[in-house]
């Protein structure tokens, strides 16, 4: 059986925070809830990305979230993980996050947008 948690304890796990804005801006109330737990793990991850230096010429932070990545993290299926992907990419999708093909194999690299400066 699970223990309540005691006041020491409260503090001692890591979070995802997922932004306000996606649940009380008009603009994101469209957005599923799984797309905007996923936008949140990829700021999760642009965070990083920001600490190993994924910078690209432009100064743009970029991450990695592979469709098997995404799968993994949210346990869903493929069809699921690519609908995702696209709810939150343009054209289709509200613009979140941009796509950049790599070619040869490689995953596309995946630059967050900044959710305030719609």
């Amino acid at each position: 059986m699970l223990r309540n948690l005691k006041p020491q304890q409260t503090k001692q796990y890591t979070f995802f925070r997922i932004p306000k804005e996606l649940i009380t801006n008009p603009r994101y109330k469209n957005l599923s809830t799984d797309a905007k737990l996923l936008y949140t793990l990829m700021l999760d991850r642009a965070e990083l990305s920001e600490k190993n230096d994924w910078i690209d010429r432009n100064g743009d932070v970029y991450i990695y979230f592979t469709v098997s990545g995404i799968r993994e993290s949210l346990c869903c299926s493929k069809g699921k993980a690519i609908s995702l992907l696209a709810e939150l990419d343009r054209p289709r999708g509200i613009g979140l996050i941009e796509r950049k093909k790599q070619g040869c194999g490689k995953p596309d690299r995946l630059y967050v947008k900044d959710f305030m400066s719609a």
